[in-house]
Parts: C-alpha cells; structure tokens; sequence
C-alpha cells in the first residue's frame, strides 16, 4: 500500500513535538461497551464516575469509533494501528500474523516490560478457547490471559492461562480478578517504564446463559433506570426482550469494573507514579441489543460502532474535549507518539495528540471510515453530522475481506437525528450529501488498500415517501438485503 499524508502524519507530528518523556502506559479495554454508558455523554444512571473523572481531568474523545464492530478485528486495530483489513483479522478466528509491529512490540524495543491481562481473541480458530501459545501473543512478554474468555470463564470463575500456557484461576467476580491481577503486574513492575494492557470481558453477555451476570445487587440498582432512544424504540422488536431484560445487567456490569477502575488508580497514586503513567480507557465496540440484526453488534449503527474513549497521564491531563471523530485504530501511534517513541511505517492510524488542549490538525480527514464484516461485507463513513454506509449484496461476508462493488443502505444526520431511528438513504432530498460521502468512501478504499469499488446510490424515494414510523424506517436496509430481527 502506498503511504499517504494520514499514514505518514504521526512521524511529522511526533518530530515537530518533540518526546513527551517515558511514561508508563495502561490501557483498560471493556467488551461491547456503548458510548452513552458514561455520564459524560449524558447517561444519567451514575455508573461511570470514575471514567468521568478520566475524562474530565484528562482528555475526552467524545467521538471515537472502532474500525469493525466486531472483536478480534477491532483488536488487531487497537494492537496494530491497522485496519483489519491490512493485519488480516477481518473477522473472528483469524490470528494476528507475527510479522506485523504491533504496540507491544514497540513498547519493549524501547525497554519497557510489556504484559497482557485478560481476553485476547487473536490466535484464530486452530486453537484452543484458553492457551495462546508465545508467537501468537502480539509480542507482550508477560502474559495472563485467555484467548475467549467468555468460554474459559463465568462472573465467579475466572480461568486464564500463564506464560507457561497453565490454567490459572482467579478468585472474586471476574472484571475485580482481573483489576487484581493488574494491581499485581503495576506493583511489581512500577520502578521501570511498562506497557500494561487490560483487557475486561465484561459488559460483554455471557454467551452459554445469554445473560449479562453482574454482581449481586448490581443488577437491581440499574434496572429500569435508562434506556437509551434506539433501544427505546426498537427493543420491543427484538428476540428474547432486546434490552428491557439485559439493560440492569449490563450497566450493573459497567459500574463494577468503573469501580475497580478507580482502585488501579488508586494503587497509582499509593505508588507515586499517577503522574507518570498514562491510562486509556476504551471499548472494542459497542451493543445494539439484537435491533438492528440478529446479533449485538456487526451493524454500522453508533450503537455499535461508537465507544467510549478517555486518557489521563502525561501529554492528556488537562487535553480537554476532543470533538473531531476520531477511530480508535488511531490510538496506537497516539500511545506511541505520547510515549516519545517512534511510529513503525505500516501504522495506518494517525495520533491524535495534536488534537488535545484545544489543538488542530489540518491533514486529518473530516470522517472516520468503518469496515464490517460477518453480517455482511459493508463499509461506512461518519462525519461529526453524517453516517453514510453501504453493503456488498453478493460477498460472502465469512470469506471475503473485501468487495467491488456496494449499495447505499444508510444515511442519518446525526445532529438531527443521534440515535438513528429516520434512514435518509434514497431521499432525493439528500442526493447530494450522499454523493459527497459516497466519494469519502472511496477515498478511504484507497488509504486502507483496498480495491476500487463501484458504490451505488440507494434506489431513488421523495420527501413524500418518507417514513418517519422508526419501527418502519430503522429497517429501510432490509430493501438491500438487510434483515431486521425476527420476533
């Protein structure tokens, strides 16, 4: 693929702003959490002080976006600084090749001592749910982890696997095992620069149970409290209850590992290194509860694709709010570039340092750009405004990473419209800012290396054929070959 000025820009950055100094970095990465979980987006349940805090104190991505709302492709992004397309974990079960840089890899030829905590997802389907063998671990040298956790564990059985591949078991509810092992890894590693990765199962369901266990209590306090517009709208749709039966639970899973979130910094400060440590906390993708396909996530839709995103620690205390979208493919050289570290030719994400404390960057495209995979082999773009997807109607979506040819699905404003109920796609009404994405797209094919592709505008309708019903209008993508889910 041929560098272009979003792959290159992290280098020139980093030059004209000189190292930041070597800061120890922790990353706290949650399962299929939603955007709108967090108080600082609104939510009024209470269930994130502590990542409010974060994102107060610190610096507040109030628009990030995974690359592929599904988990190991995100992963190999939040590992590589690549779409998945280019690290070849364009869907579950593949393993992450050896050959790609990855952060860990950087971190440690830096002379940090790199460690891995919790669900990996990234040593493909040859292997077993648990063991990772070491060329399979994206180069982290200190390791506790299980490849699908969600198989190796329930919320009161932790089961992880060592250095040595042996099943090690935690005790306590799982997302405070895990937090505890972390605690571990800081206090033995905390007089020499670490890279320590988090990575927490939880508010992901429990897959055996189709349930969302959170610990005693906490489901109670959460139920009925909030239900976002979209879940509002479209659960009722939904097989088995959509989110009015798994809302208490998930949120109550959410709160918990913001508590434990909070003891980690606490055992910061209690080592006198909050200062020098920089913590990031974000999500591999978000949940639409089955109302949007028969699945939670694999959808271009924010409840699936947005995230929550909030650095504290040197370079990000005091950044403040950024408000330009930002993909969390980017958080790699960012976490590099803060670090004083160089960024490895390949990265195809763009730091977003220069965006904190009010700062610009003027090579930064104004979308992010979405690959998804499994439902369906589709793309998107989304602006601060617009969200503009498409579908290949004839990949097999299991075994083509790419397509050439796509359809228009969707379209939503989302100053007018957030939560996505009213699908503009086809509107003459709106041709023309269709037309402008559809070129965004195309645009973004290139910088990723994939192949050109013909995109198709949606089949044509008026201002009068528009269906503001969104139990109507949500499914405007079953036209396309998109299925709404069956009750």
């Amino acid at each position: 693929m041929e560098a272009d000025a979003y792959s290159r820009a992290p280098d020139e950055v980093r030059d004209s702003a000189g190292s930041l100094g070597r800061s120890s970095v922790i990353v706290v990465l949650t399962d299929q959490q939603r955007w709108d979980t967090t108080g600082v987006h609104g939510n009024p349940a209470d269930v994130t002080p502590e990542f409010d805090r974060i994102a107060r104190e610190g610096t507040h991505v109030e628009q990030a976006i995974t690359p592929n709302p599904v988990c190991a492709p995100a992963r190999s992004s939040l590992q590589t600084g690549r779409f998945p397309t280019a690290t070849g974990v364009f869907r579950n079960g593949l393993a992450l090749p050896p050959d790609i840089p990855t952060l860990a890899g950087e971190f440690a030829r830096a002379g940090y001592v790199t460690g891995y905590i919790g669900k990996w997802h990234l040593a493909g389907e040859d292997q077993p749910d648990g063991p990772v063998p070491p060329e399979r671990r994206g180069g982290y040298q200190e390791w506790l982890a299980s490849d699908r956790l969600e198989f190796t564990s329930d919320a009161y059985r932790t089961v992880l696997y060592d250095g040595a591949g042996q099943p090690v078991r935690l005790p306590g509810y799982r997302s405070d095992a895990l937090v505890d092992a972390a605690i571990r890894f800081v206090a033995d590693h905390h007089d020499r620069p670490f890279l320590l990765f988090l990575s927490l199962l939880e508010p992901h369901h429990q897959n055996g149970t189709d349930d969302h266990p959170a610990p005693d209590g906490y489901r109670e306090r959460y139920q009925g409290s909030w239900l976002p517009p979209d879940l509002a709208a479209l659960s009722p749709a939904a097989p088995q209850g959509g989110a009015h039966r798994h809302l208490g639970g998930y949120l109550g899973q959410i709160k918990r590992v913001d508590e434990g979130v909070g003891r980690l910094r606490d055992v910061l400060r209690g080592l006198g290194i909050a200062d020098t440590t920089v913590l990031a906390w974000t999500a591999d993708h978000g949940s639409h509860f089955r109302t949007r396909n028969s699945e939670y996530k694999r959808s271009a839709h924010e409840a699936s694709v947005r995230v929550p995103l909030a650095l504290t620690g040197p370079g990000f205390t005091g950044g403040g709010r950024i408000r330009h979208p930002v993909s969390t493919v980017d958080l790699a050289p960012t976490l590099l570039q803060a670090a004083g570290l160089p960024v490895p030719d390949g990265m195809q994400g763009r730091s977003f340092l220069p965006l904190t404390g009010g700062g610009t960057d003027p090579g930064r495209p104004a979308e992010v750009y979405v690959q998804i995979s499994e439902d369906h082999v589709g793309r998107a773009v989304r602006t601060d405004r617009w969200k503009y997807a498409v579908a290949a109607p004839e990949a097999d979506a299991w075994h083509e990473p790419t397509a050439t040819c796509y359809v228009q699905t969707e379209l939503y404003d989302l100053h007018a419209d957030p939560y996505e109920l009213d699908n503009l796609a086809g509107l003459t009404s709106h041709r023309a800012v269709a037309d402008q994405l559809r070129e965004a797209l195309r645009a973004w094919l290139g910088r990723t290396g994939e192949p050109d592709a013909t995109v198709e505008p949606a089949p044509p309708r008026t201002t009068a054929q528009r269906r503001p019903d969104p139990q109507v209008s949500a499914w405007d993508g079953a036209r396309f070959g998109h299925q709404p889910p069956t009750t």
